[in-house]
Parts: structure tokens; C-alpha cells; sequence
């Protein structure tokens, strides 16, 4: 055993206070495990303002980081626990997955009262590892901390990163990489995966059970609702729509959308194989183990569909008791995600484009299907014209105070002529407007990010830090991701395109 594993010791007094209410569902919920030692943790990046926000004292978890965020000391209140839950993935139902790589060290409540879970990823085995080592990898804990903390900064429902270390051990994986932990911060780390584990193996009650805290934790607002829980599954199938519709405002691509890296939250999680289009695309995929293309950018909201019917299925025992009826509540509502996917994609893309007020404003139906067309016409010409989906909208924007924003426009696009049937049919629509251009572009500013992850900056930085144990690119990336609406210059070189040769086509689970 290592010297700082003997250091393991719960101390007298610590920098966050706990209160875990997960740790006290029934045992069949979760396993109590604690981290594996590691043998010479040291801290890459300490996120001070996250800290700070959720009431913790940073100062004291910074100068400890080393040892708390690899799991090295166990703070006191912690209560250690590995997961359950099942899940559909890609299509095929596993009846027992859980936190094979992941121990929640228990929750904290924010000065505002929000609840959130902090765990960490990577941090040795668990009873649900199934052989695997539990560990993770440098380069999949720099992608996951970039990301989320990148898909924050635009305003996307998101599990954060608190923390990540090294931990001065190997990992084996197609070849030998330095291990590395990242400390996750979530909503609640519930997915629809939890509710199969349960339906799996026909427990209702904890069904039940699990149903109430879900409510209690994240839709506090249906606790003495009349048919609570079809509320329940109204309420979560209206967040993943809204999340979804996001997703693709900004080009991202989940990658791996199981039913058990959906949080019923509304949170984005589980950033693995995911990834932001560069060149406009529907049938983009990046996951080396989406051979298919079923997670597609273009197929995500689909997708979110089908989880929700999955999600509907393990509550059809609450929502009535007759099984036809309950069936027909279910199906109902998993219709319904769709138009309310489609109302918020219609909210999303129409700011995009700075098309003000509601569709068909000043035409009715008329003014609906030209707007759906004039929004079917960008997309056509992007994926036409193979241009970069981010700068296309961003340039946009700045068309948008004037003309003399057009070339920088056309110059994306192959053929830098064809943007003019495109502007000048965008233009007369706009002009049935009375809101001031200067006013439009900055509202499109402000939805149109200058700065995403690039898949390339992404794999530079992992490069650096594996090879060179330099951490200054990802150091970097994280502060221009700050701030990815902000108009920053002298970081242009962040925002630009991969040339030809630096394309990343396709990403990687971290197990």
C-alpha cells in the first residue's frame, strides 16, 4: 500500500458539507464502495468558481485538492456509493450496467437550495465494473471537463466539472496512458436507466420510491399534483425536447444516447464520444462504435423520443391501474415530446436566424411556411455548400447590421456565390421587422457562439498533455470557452475550422 493511501482517514472537519439523500433510498439502489487509492494524485485544474457558487470553501478543497479529488481522503459526511442502474444501449437492453467507473461521494445544497451530487469518474472499480479496471484515461477526462464546462458557458442544461487530477498511475488500454480522474458535478446522476434497472425486475415499489424522490428532488412542483406521476413523465420528456433542440443550436453531438446516459434531470451527461460539427451535416457522426449512425446529429431528437417511450414504460404500473389505459397515457405522452421538440427546435433555430417575435408573425399560416422554408433553405445551403455549421451562423450575425458583412458569409461557402439568393430572400423577410439592425445582430450574437470545442483544438490539447505533460492548451481552451458568445480577436485562431489534414473524424469512448 502506498503512503498516501494510509492517508485514508476521514478527517475532523472539511470543506463540504453533505447531505446525501440518494444514500438513504433502500440498499438495492446503490453499493457502498470506496475510491481505490492511487499512488501520486496531483491536481490539473481546481474549478474555484463552480466552488464558490455551490457554498463549498474553496480554498481548503484547492490547497487539498490532490487528495480529495482522487479520492485519496474521504471527507467527512461522505458516503461513498456506486449506482444502479440498467439501460438500452444502442438498441439492446443490458438489465444491469451501474457506475462501473464512478462513486458519488454524496451531495451538497447550494445557497440558493439546489441540490447537486458531486462524484468522481475514474476512480477504480465497483461491484458494477464488470472486469473492468474502473479507471479512466487523461485524454477522456480533458474531454469531459473542456465540454462541459464549454456547453455551460452556452447556457446548455449540463453536468459540470469540478475538478481533475492525475493520478500517477497507468492505465491499459489500446496502449498504456496516464490515469486521470475528473470530479463531476450533476443535478442528480437519476437516468432513465435507473428506472429499468427496477422495471427489469418488476419492483414497483421502487419504482415508486424512486419516482417520489425524482419529484421531490427535480420537480418539486407536482409533489400534490393530481396524476403525479404521467406529470412526471411529461415533465421529463418536456426537458430532454428543450435540451435536445439546444444540442443541435449549437452542433453537438451526444455520441452515445443509451437510456442510461439520459438524466432525467434534463442534464447533459456522460460526455464521451461526443463532439461538435465543424462542416454542416445531418448524418454527422463522430463515435467509432456508432457504426450505424444511429446517434447521428440529425437523429438525436428521434432518439430522445424513443428514451422517453422507454422512460414510459417503466412507469405504465403508476399511471394506471388498468394496463390499456395506462398504455394509452404513455403513448400519449411520448407523443407529445415531439411537438414540444419541435416548438422549442422552431424557438431555437428561428433566433439563430433573428427572425423575430413568432413564426408567420404578420401572415399567419402563410408566415409560417415561408419562415419554415426560409430555415430549410439555410440548412440546404450550409450542407449544400459544405460550410462550416458554427462560423456560418456567427457570420450571419454580423450580416445582419449590414451588407458589408456579406463577403465574410459567402467566403465560407464553395461557392462564395451562392449566398446571394439566400441573403437577398433572408434580407426581405427581415425587413418586415421594425427592430433596429444593431439590435438584431446583437440579439444573434448572443445565440450564435463564436467559440465551440473544436474536435481538433480538443485533441491537441490531449496530445500536449499526454506526450508533454503540457497543459497550457487546455488551460487555454477552457478560458476562451468561458466566454464563447464574446467577439475575442486576438483568440481567432480558436474559432477557425480545422485545415485540411487536422479533421478529427472520430472519437472515443473512455472506457
Amino acid at each position: 500500500m502506498t503512503e498516501t493511501a494510509t492517508l485514508r482517514d476521514r478527517i475532523d472537519a472539511g470543506p463540504i458539507a453533505f447531505d446525501n439523500s440518494y444514500a438513504r433510498l433502500p440498499q438495492g439502489f446503490f453499493a457502498h464502495v470506496e475510491p481505490t487509492p492511487v499512488a501520486a494524485p496531483k491536481l490539473i485544474k481546481f474549478n474555484r468558481a463552480l466552488a464558490e457558487e455551490m457554498g463549498l470553501d474553496a480554498d481548503a478543497l484547492e490547497a487539498d485538492g490532490a487528495a480529495i479529488f482522487s479520492g485519496n481522503r474521504i471527507l467527512p459526511g461522505s458516503e461513498p456509493i456506486a449506482m444502479a442502474y440498467a439501460g438500452h444501449q444502442f438498441g439492446q437492453f443490458v438489465p444491469q450496467l451501474g457506475d462501473g467507473r464512478a462513486i458519488l461521494l454524496g451531495e451538497v445544497v447550494r445557497p440558493d437550495g439546489a441540490r447537486r451530487d458531486i462524484q468522481l469518474k475514474g476512480s477504480g472499480p465497483t461491484p458494477f465494473s464488470r472486469r473492468g479496471d474502473g479507471r479512466a484515461a487523461l485524454g477522456p477526462v480533458l474531454r469531459e471537463y473542456i465540454v462541459s464546462e464549454a456547453m455551460a458557458a452556452l447556457g446548455i442544461p449540463t453536468t459540470r466539472a469540478l475538478a481533475a487530477v492525475t493520478t500517477g498511475q497507468p492505465v491499459y488500454r489500446e496502449r498504456v496512458l496516464p490515469g486521470a480522474i475528473v470530479t463531476r458535478v450533476a443535478a442528480s446522476h437519476i437516468r432513465v436507466g435507473t428506472f429499468q434497472f427496477f422495471a427489469a425486475r418488476s419492483d414497483t415499489d421502487s419504482i415508486r420510491i424512486l419516482a417520489d424522490h425524482v419529484i421531490d428532488r427535480h420537480y418539486p412542483e407536482l409533489k400534490e399534483a393530481d396524476g403525479r406521476y404521467l406529470k412526471l413523465l411529461d415533465a421529463v420528456a418536456a426537458r430532454q425536447a428543450a435540451l435536445i433542440a439546444r444540442w443541435l443550436g449549437v452542433g453537438f453531438i451526444h455520441g452515445v444516447m443509451n437510456t442510461d446516459n439520459m438524466a432525467v434531470s434534463g442534464e447533459t451527461i456522460d460526455y464521451g464520444p461526443c463532439a461538435f460539427m465543424d462542416t454542416y451535416d445531418p448524418r454527422t457522426v463522430f463515435s467509432s462504435i456508432d457504426q450505424t449512425g444511429r446517434y447521428a446529429y440529425g437523429n438525436q431528437p428521434m432518439i430522445g423520443q424513443w428514451n422517453i417511450a422507454r422512460f414510459a414504460e417503466t412507469l405504465l404500473a403508476l399511471l394506471h391501474e388498468t394496463p390499456g389505459e395506462a398504455v394509452d397515457l404513455a403513448n400519449d405522452a411520448v407523443d407529445r415530446y415531439m411537438q414540444r421538440f419541435q416548438a422549442e427546435w422552431d424557438g431555437v433555430i428561428r433566433a439563430k436566424l433573428g427572425l423575430g417575435g413568432t413564426a408567420g408573425e404578420g401572415g399567419g399560416e402563410a408566415g409560417d411556411d415561408e419562415d419554415t422554408e426560409l430555415v430549410r433553405a439555410f440548412l440546404a445551403l450550409m450542407a449544400g455548400q459544405k460550410a462550416d455549421f458554427t462560423l456560418s451562423f456567427r457570420r450571419l450575425s454580423d450580416a445582419a447590421a449590414g451588407e458589408a458583412a456579406d463577403p465574410a458569409f459567402a467566403a465560407l461557402l464553395a461557392d462564395p456565390e451562392a449566398a446571394a439568393p439566400f441573403l437577398a430572400r433572408w434580407r426581405a423577410r427581415l425587413a418586415r421587422e421594425a427592430r433596429p439592425a444593431t439590435e438584431r445582430a446583437a440579439a444573434m450574437r448572443a445565440v450564435n457562439p463564436a467559440f465551440i470545442p473544436r474536435n481538433h483544438r480538443i485533441e491537441e490539447a490531449i496530445a500536449a498533455a499526454i506526450e508533454e505533460q503540457d497543459f497550457s492548451l487546455f488551460a487555454a481552451m477552457n478560458d476562451v470557452l468561458a466566454r464563447p458568445y464574446d467577439d475575442r480577436p486576438a483568440l481567432a485562431a480558436f474559432a477557425e475550422p480545422p485545415k485540411p489534414g487536422e479533421e478529427v473524424l472520430q472519437t472515443f469512448c473512455g472506457t
